[in-house]
């Protein structure tokens, strides 16, 4: 089994979501659409942050003394 056959059953990566179209939102529905993207944008951060520890962590683990 090569290296390329092991991935192939990957899903590909989904296409970067098209913008909304904001104009028929009001103030209300646009502070909730902002709020909501903030947790997204905080969830990311979380997700950042917990892969940059594990390779801190592989890296400490494998560092040559």
């Amino acid at each position: 089994m090569t290296f390329k056959d092991e991935f192939a059953d990957l899903e590909p990566r989904a296409a970067k979501p098209t913008p909304k179209d904001l104009t028929a939102l009001g103030v209300a529905e646009l502070q909730d659409y902002i709020a909501g993207l903030e947790a997204e944008i905080a969830r990311a951060r979380a997700a950042i942050s917990a892969k940059e520890a594990q390779k801190s962590a592989a890296e400490a683990f494998f560092k040559k003394p």
